[in-house]
């Protein structure tokens, strides 16, 4: 049924835990990697939802659960759905659960003032030793326990992402896009660059009606030696700056390039970094031009 030839082998993570233990801030390491991600599937539901996965024909290629056991019958319908899983797909799965001290997690439940789950009306830690209890079996067959009691939040997004980013898909998405001051700098770009600086295109008249993307406007732009200095030292910078961006789970970044209009020396500009970034393998880059079809002349 499932177990179709060629398909993309997809990969299920199960997140759960003790309580307070950092389960919603591991699925949003696993969102930054590009995980699809559902919080609170009742178990039961786990098979119904592999055999949609299965049918996105790999579109939806890497999922994650958060799952919180409540009693003890979430716990038989979790293994019974793995189980299933096992048998009927072709998917990998594996359960990462979360835990801590029970000391550091009642201190974590005063600092956010909530209730336990299992127990709203009693002490925190009533609620904490009864669902340790009904986790025990569950963390024997967890795929990898991760304790965080002395991990600060920045450590625990760290430990996931080393985990998991070796997944298809996490790549760090790079956008570089030229832009023109006189019409905004674009409001989700995460660098920026002024290139005004550059010897303008603009004042030349054969040159004018084109844009960066024409040889003759590129290759004016690059023969200059302050052009060729200031590309060196921004790819060199670049180059330190990504893989930072990937390390901390950042699923994108985007480039601005600014001129005076957008046209000509952004233009070109980007295009170079988009070849020159383009060229490694743990990033994909895409390129676009904001406003180089504004003017045009």
């Amino acid at each position: 049924m499932s177990d179709k030839e060629g398909a993309s082998v997809a990969n299920l993570v199960i997140i759960t835990g003790m309580s307070g233990a950092g389960k919603s801030l591991a699925v949003r390491s696993l969102e930054d990697l590009g995980f699809f991600c559902v919080d609170n599937l009742p178990p039961v539901l786990i098979p119904k939802f592999a055999e949609l996965i299965e049918q996105s024909k790999g579109k939806i290629a890497k999922v994650a659960l958060v799952i919180d056991l409540r009693g003890r019958e979430f716990f038989t319908a979790l293994s019974e759905s793995l189980a299933y899983i096992k048998e009927h797909f072709t998917m990998n799965s594996e359960i990462l659960f979360l835990d801590a001290t029970d000391s550091v997690l009642v201190q974590r439940y005063k600092e956010s003032r909530r209730r336990h789950p299992l127990a709203p009306e009693g002490m925190p830690l009533d609620g904490i030793r009864l669902e340790r209890k009904m986790l025990d079996e569950l963390k024997v067959s967890a795929t990898q326990v991760i304790d965080t009691s002395n991990m600060k939040p920045s450590q625990l997004k760290e430990k996931i992402i080393s985990r998991f980013s070796h997944s298809e898909g996490g790549s760090l998405s790079v956008n570089v896009t030229s832009f023109g001051f006189k019409y905004g700098i674009p409001i989700d770009a995460d660098l920026v660059f002024d290139v005004r600086f550059l010897p303008n295109p603009h004042y030349i008249e054969q040159l004018r009606p084109h844009t960066g993307q024409d040889d003759d406007v590129y290759e004016y732009v690059m023969k200059w030696p302050e052009t060729q200095a200031f590309l060196t030292k921004l790819l060199d910078m670049l180059h330190f700056l990504l893989p930072q961006y990937r390390k901390e789970g950042k699923s994108q970044v985007i480039i601005g390039i600014g001129c005076t209009g957008g046209k000509h020396r952004s233009v070109a500009i980007a295009e170079y970094l988009g070849r020159m970034l383009g060229a490694s393998e743990t990033e994909t880059v895409r390129v676009s031009h904001r406003d180089a079809g504004r003017d045009r002349q």
